[in-house]
């Protein structure tokens, strides 16, 4: 599920921010690096394991990096859905490409 996302962002347009990896690494290694955040496989799961349309709902004791919450904020929109990130600070509820907290976390 999440290469096909990632396909299908690409395709809109939706690059990762490979700046947010430290280290040398190449950045195939970096992008898959990124592919592995908590939330992006809550979210992959959520996808496969819900009927279409349903709300998805991830809580996590972390902070959202800016490249899951870009995703976050791209896949509701390309998926039609609703998704609700409840984080240590804040709750982030992406509707349509969009997210409640302004893209000011």
């Amino acid at each position: 599920m999440l290469e096909t996302l990632k396909s299908r962002m690409e395709e809109e347009g939706c690059v990762p921010n490979l700046d947010l990896v430290l280290g040398l690494l190449s950045d195939d290694a970096k992008e898959a690096a990124l592919c592995d955040h908590a939330e992006k496989l809550a979210i992959a799961s959520g996808l496969l394991n819900t009927p279409q349309g349903q709300t998805l709902r991830v809580t996590k004791n972390m902070r959202m990096c800016s490249d899951c919450h870009n995703t976050s904020k791209a896949i509701s929109r390309m998926e039609r859905r609703e998704i609700i990130v409840r984080e240590v600070y804040q709750v982030h509820h992406f509707k349509d490409g969009l997210c409640s907290c302004g893209d000011k976390s």
